[in-house]
């Protein structure tokens, strides 16, 4: 083909010369050809366009995922350090003072936990003593009772037991007097400790302060990297996506505009303060629905021939004036009266004997129906076909200044 556009007459209709649609071949890659007819869009089978609209929402979460990535990378860059900014404003000595004030209460807190733990052994001791030596009395007091002879061996377990009992409970209080003492003892490392973090606390303050504005510069570095990031992708997809909606990768961008948006959004969301966003999130939102309500005003007052082909069309299938929708009354459908939601429901008489003529609507003046030049058979005045030969019709002018009439 060398680059050339070969027109080529549609096969079945060439030789009534009289059909104006032609068919452009246009070169592709590796040699192939593509073949597209002109002044026609090319929607494709109903499958395709799922596929298109599936793979679209698919394509606009991988980029999402992809831009998650890249923005995670981002947050991975190291901010300042709260240890080194405090031992610039902390004396050392505070800190090692803290410090040996906290090993010995907690020395002291050992102490207090192993006296605690023997003091509870030695009174579990003492009362199993406790219960044996009464349990010996009672029955020295039996044998009292049947005039039997205590033996030595029994007065000598009576008596140890008794001793031990008592040194059991001498230990016990010199265990709780070890505890009692190691408490009193804590108290002086404790008090102060709370003084020393005081001290700390009033010189930690300053390097708090230091440390938040620190940590506020690197998020905004953070913020601004990242939107650094998003939007150029952001405005590259938005020129499309507004510039060229016709184009046939129109999808692509809309996947990557969508996922970007919403990644700025989140961005947005978690580095700026909540009554910031909170206005930038109104203000977006009243920019996108200021446009669009712009852009459906204009489609209204300035409707493309796409546009009004599809509302003329609309208004055909329903016997309709596609203009006003005053009932278009020809043929057997003359005497007829139908609306919008009763046209199916309309009972029309037989058609074979309808006779095809031009007919105006009555409402607001509009040909309709009229004689086809090239095989002067009756077509539809509105729309860009014959419906007998298939000839040609300019209708964008019509459509352009919003007048269905001649």
């Amino acid at each position: 083909m060398g680059g050339r556009r070969t027109l080529v007459e549609k096969p079945g209709l060439e030789e009534r010369g009289r059909f104006r649609d032609r068919v452009v071949s246009r070169p592709c890659r590796g040699g192939r050809e593509r073949i597209v007819k002109s002044g026609v869009s090319q929607k494709g089978t109903w499958l395709h366009r799922l596929a298109v609209r599936l793979l679209t929402v698919v394509l606009a979460v991988l980029v999402f995922w992809v831009l998650d990535f890249l923005v995670g990378d981002i947050r991975t860059i190291r901010g300042p350090d709260f240890a080194s900014i405090e031992k610039v404003h902390i004396a050392p000595d505070l800190i090692a003072h803290r410090d040996e004030l906290a090993r010995r209460i907690s020395d002291v807190a050992r102490r207090i936990e192993s006296a605690t733990e023997k003091q509870r052994i030695v009174g579990d001791s003492s009362r199993n003593l406790q219960q044996t030596i009464t349990q010996l009395l009672e029955l020295r007091k039996l044998g009292i009772q049947k005039s039997a002879t205590v033996s030595e061996a029994e007065q000598e377990n009576v008596s140890t037991g008794l001793n031990v009992f008592l040194e059991n409970q001498r230990r016990y209080q010199e265990l709780g007097q070890d505890v009692s003492d190691l408490i009193e003892r804590r108290q002086s490392p404790i008090a102060e400790k709370e003084e020393t973090e005081r001290k700390i606390g009033a010189q930690r303050a300053p390097a708090q302060e230091e440390y938040d504005a620190l940590m506020q510069a690197h998020r905004m570095k953070l913020a601004l990297l990242q939107l650094a990031l998003l939007l150029p992708v952001l405005a590259v997809a938005a020129y499309v996506i507004l510039g060229k909606r016709s184009g046939i990768y129109f999808p692509v961008s809309l996947a990557f505009g969508a996922a970007t948006l919403v990644m700025i959004a989140r961005v947005v969301h978690e580095y700026f303060p909540s009554r910031l966003f909170k206005y930038i999130f109104v203000g977006g939102l009243v920019i996108v629905v200021t446009r669009i309500l712009v852009h459906f005003i204009r489609t209204i007052a300035f409707p493309k021939a796409q546009w009004i082909i599809r509302q003329y069309r609309e208004g055909y299938e329903r016997f309709l004036c596609p203009v006003c929708d005053y009932p278009i009354r020809v043929g057997p459908r003359r005497f007829l009266f139908w609306t919008r939601r009763t046209v199916n429901r309309a009972v029309v008489p037989d058609e074979r004997s309808a006779q095809e003529e031009p007919y105006v609507c009555p409402s607001c003046g509009s040909v309709l129906f009229d004689e086809c030049p090239s095989c002067h058979g009756i077509r539809h005045a509105l729309l860009p076909y014959c419906i007998h030969c298939g000839a040609s019709k300019e209708v964008a002018e019509r459509a352009e200044d919003g007048c269905g009439g001649t």
